[in-house]
């Protein structure tokens, strides 16, 4: 009996916790799951195409006072993420499972990019979320983001979007979101 492969989402703000629950689930689920993250396909383009129209633009402002910096993906980005999209949906054609980080902007996105590609398989959308003050200080504990993109994202990441399973990260960690996962989608 054949079966198709599984497909979880996982969306969320920068430093949410996406990639921790990630590998916490690779590490309780009984079959294997490829983690695709969304930063390894943005680490594939050129350094040159940071700050630059073809590629990420970020631009700092403030709002209530503390630094936000909005994002403007341009073609080479656009790209590059579509082909992230369509190399997962080639990896779960060969009946590989996935669990898939990155952070969508709102329902439109994710309706376009996830359900509507991957109806053939189905997909489970996991939302994680966490209070801004604590997003923003895991944002300045990483040290590898620019400060203000968590603020910036926290209110366009969810909006419109509806989940499977929705998870506040500040309460749980990763290994009991895991557990959560699994037994929720019945992994």
């Amino acid at each position: 009996m054949e079966t198709r492969p599984r497909i979880i989402l996982l969306n969320g703000v920068g430093s949410v916790g996406k990639s921790s629950v990630a590998r916490a689930l690779q590490d309780i689920l009984p079959e294997p799951f490829l983690h695709l993250e969304m930063d390894v396909f943005l680490d594939m383009l050129p350094h040159k195409l940071l700050g630059q129209p073809e590629g990420l633009l970020f631009q700092a402002t403030l709002d209530q006072g503390r630094p936000s910096v909005a994002i403007r993906s341009g073609p080479a980005v656009l790209r590059t993420m579509l082909g992230m999209r369509h190399a997962a949906l080639a990896m779960a054609a060969q009946g590989n499972n996935l669990i898939i980080d990155e952070v969508m902007l709102g329902g439109v996105q994710l309706e376009q990019y996830y359900r509507a590609l991957f109806a053939p398989f189905g997909i489970r959308l996991v939302g994680l979320f966490a209070p801004l003050e604590v997003l923003e200080a895991r944002e300045r504990m990483r040290g590898d983001r620019e400060i203000g993109l968590a603020r910036w994202q926290y209110q366009r990441v969810h909006r419109g979007v509806t989940y499977d399973l929705e998870i506040d990260t500040a309460l749980v960690p990763p290994s009991e979101i895991a557990v959560r996962v699994r037994d929720a989608f019945g992994l």
